[in-house]
């Protein structure tokens, strides 16, 4: 099967900065577009930004120029570099990979099951 796991979440004042990482394994042939989500108490998840196999990015506006998304394909991580952070950037952070877990077969969306981010005023 396959696992994505995310790291590097926890509790920041704000200006200040994290890296989230996330890892996929397991029975993993290839991995199409990534992608971090978040969501915040009492709201709908909502996408962060997102990264296709040759590194072509997408930013949600209200993070657009703080947040930095990046890949390494050989190691299956993906990565977030959030500076500049804010108390309305609190929310769970989730990574999402489009893989395919045989050669040629179809890709299924996956998710990690989420690393906390608190920024405090």
């Amino acid at each position: 099967q396959v696992q994505l796991v995310e790291s590097g979440g926890g509790l920041v004042q704000a200006g200040g900065s994290l890296r989230l990482s996330c890892k996929a394994s397991g029975t993993i042939s290839r991995i199409n577009d990534m992608g971090w989500y978040r969501q915040a108490p009492g709201k709908q998840r909502e996408l962060v930004a997102t990264i296709t196999l040759s590194s072509s990015t997408n930013y949600a506006y209200s993070v657009k120029g703080r947040f930095t998304i990046s890949r390494d394909n050989a190691k299956n991580m993906l990565y977030l570099q959030m500076n500049s952070l804010k108390p309305e950037d609190t929310a769970v952070y989730y990574c999402k990979a489009e893989i395919s877990t045989r050669l040629w077969g179809t890709f299924s969306d996956y998710w990690g099951q989420g690393t906390q981010v608190t920024v405090s005023s």
